[in-house]
Order: structure tokens, then C-alpha cells, then sequence
């Protein structure tokens, strides 16, 4: 009636193999990358009264969960006080080990204009009671390869950090990230 089909170890192992992939691939989910600002350092003052021109290095510890590798392009930061844009921070392009940590340090120039003629009251409020409050957004473009399959995506970073404008000690931070992977 029937015919007889022969069993075979290595075709069960192989779908079983195969199977364990595609289940593994389709559970995974993308995780979103952290990021911690670790320091600030003062590169660079220049005082024309009443104008300050500051450059900074800004050194930010990025963590990347994921179980691949990434590739960013360049971008720029931007940095707030008081709900207005007073600095930006290149981003240069770069890349990340899966599962990985890396130190980044970005060069932030501060301008004084923007400060001193819109906010130089809280500014120097803020220097008195050392603690000023800076906003920074950034988003981050690049691509996720997996096997022979590149995928972009897309990093919104928001952080609120507080610090001692004396010292450039870092007081807090709040840091938001969000991962959105563009599977077309």
C-alpha cells in the first residue's frame, strides 16, 4: 500500500537545526542602546565680553544589547538650556561589537551669544546656586547586519543632565533612548 520511507539522523538534524534558527531569529527582539555622560572636560574659553565661547569634550559610555554588530553615520547633537538650541556635538560615524560597550568623546561648542542675550539672569542664577539644567537630542542613522542582511535603523537619544557650571561636575541625568529598526 504504502511506500517505506527511510529514516535519516542528519535530515531530522538539520530541520531541527533550522527550525531553532528561525525561532531564535523571529524572538529576538532589538534592544535599545544606553548611553551615560561620563564627564565634561573644558577644552577651550574665550571670554569678549560679555560674549563666552566655550568648547567641551563631552565623554559618553555607549552600550549596544544587541546580539549584532552596528554601523552609524556621522551626526550632530544638539545642546539646550532653557528650551533654546546653545551648542551642538559631532557624532562622527562609527561602528559597535555586538553585546559591547565603548567610550565616545565628542567635541561640544557652547555659544555665548545665545546664553548671555536671552538668558544671562537664569545663567548667572544657575552659576550661584551651581546647578544648570541642559537638554541634549540626537538621532542616530546606520545599519544592523545580520548574516548577509542589512537592516537601517534609527536611534532617537533625549537627555536631561544636570551640572555644576563651576566645576563641570555631573550632578544627574535622565537618558531616553529609543530603537526603531527599518525591516524593509
Amino acid at each position: 500500500m504504502g511506500k517505506k520511507v527511510k529514516w535519516s539522523w542528519t535530515s531530522a538534524l538539520v530541520g531541527a537545526a533550522t527550525a531553532t534558527a528561525a525561532v531564535a531569529l523571529i524572538s529576538v527582539k532589538p534592544k535599545d542602546p544606553t548611553f551615560h555622560l561620563i564627564k565634561i572636560k573644558l577644552s577651550s574659553f574665550k571670554l569678549k565680553f560679555p560674549i563666552i565661547d566655550t568648547d567641551l569634550i563631552l565623554t559618553v559610555h555607549v552600550t549596544n544589547p544587541n546580539i549584532i554588530p552596528i554601523h552609524y553615520s556621522s551626526t550632530i547633537m544638539s545642546i539646550f538650556y532653557d528650551g533654546s538650541l546653545i551648542g551642538s556635538a559631532e557624532v562622527e560615524a562609527g561602528s559597535q561589537c555586538s553585546r559591547s560597550c565603548q567610550t565616545l568623546e565628542l567635541t561640544a561648542r557652547l555659544n555665548g551669544v545665545e546664553l548671555m542675550t536671552h538668558h544671562a539672569a537664569k545663567f548667572f542664577s544657575d552659576v550661584a546656586k551651581r546647578e544648570m539644567v541642559l537638554d541634549a537630542r540626537v538621532d542616530i542613522g546606520g545599519t544592523a547586519s545580520l548574516l548577509w542582511w542589512g537592516h537601517r535603523f534609527n536611534v532617537h537619544v533625549d537627555s536631561h543632565i544636570t551640572v555644576d557650571p563651576v566645576f563641570l561636575d555631573i550632578i544627574d541625568q535622565e537618558n531616553k533612548s529609543s530603537l526603531e529598526v527599518f525591516l524593509a
